[in-house]
């Protein structure tokens, strides 16, 4: 019984030996408030940490997400690398199985044919993301590894956006024939995804025109167009604001690992 229950109890009886406060001081002291329940034991929330990502290739998120095939039951499984400052997807690959080993071969492919190496890369807590075999290969190359905190998606919210994209769209098909349907189809989107997708998150840019930064230039000339439309048109703005599009650092959060490089 907890010391509450304890005080009630005795109160019940007609008996009053000592409060609450007390009961637990006295348990303290005899180190006797272990965790009895069967229940797990309360874990202290973790913090996320702010970071906010001002270039190309300095954090990178990854994830798995599972493809249909015509067999019930069978999956096909889909890797991607997002780069966070402009949503493109810098490395893909899809495999009949998951496995780290598919993940360090993604990423050793993905820095040799870009020729950078990212700051960070984030990932969920996954095997295939904190396997052994991965983690080896990013510590060599002086990469930082970031992981998600227990039960908490939305720290690696730009990736599952990602997923929502692909899986939504028109012309996505529920269910591929074959791991080569898979590639292609995919293979297409994502050239799609980087070259034509106007991205929200980005001011309706592509991730590929901000990659390269011809964004800023694009924001400027829209911006130039709404200044003029609103000077020959005042009345159709109904206060003060003109909606601008303009180049912002995207924020994202990610708890570092403890075994940083």
């Amino acid at each position: 019984m907890t010391p509450e229950q304890i005080v009630a109890t005795l109160a019940d009886e007609g008996s009053y030996v000592a409060s609450a406060s007390t009961l637990y001081r006295v348990l303290r002291k005899h180190k006797a408030l272990a965790h009895r329940r069967e229940s797990k034991k309360p874990r202290k929330a973790i913090k996320p940490v702010y970071r906010d990502v001002t270039g190309v290739n300095q954090v990178w998120s990854w994830d798995i997400t599972w493809l249909k095939t015509t067999v019930v039951g069978m999956f096909l499984y889909a890797y991607t690398i997002i780069d966070l400052y402009d949503r493109s997807i810098v490395g893909w690959t899809i495999e009949t199985s998951e496995s780290e080993e598919h993940s360090r071969r993604l990423f050793q492919r993905t820095i040799r044919d870009l020729g950078v190496c990212p700051m960070i890369v984030h990932a969920d807590n996954g095997n295939p993301m904190r396997g052994v075999t991965l983690a080896v290969f990013l510590d060599s190359l002086m990469i930082t590894r970031s992981y998600s905190r227990p039960r908490c998606s939305n720290d690696n919210a730009f990736i599952e956006a990602w997923h929502k994209t692909l899986k939504y769209s028109v012309g996505y098909p529920h269910h591929f024939e074959s791991l080569g349907h898979a590639r292609c189809w995919f293979a297409e989107f994502i050239n799609w995804y980087n070259t034509e997708h106007q991205h929200s998150g980005i001011g309706y840019v592509t991730p590929q025109q901000r990659r390269s930064g011809e964004a800023q230039e694009i924001y400027e000339r829209r911006n130039q167009t709404l200044r003029e439309a609103r000077i020959q048109n005042p009345l159709r703005w109904r206060n003060s604001k003109t909606m601008l599009y303009g180049s912002l650092p995207v924020t994202t959060f990610y708890r570092p690992s403890k075994k940083t490089a």
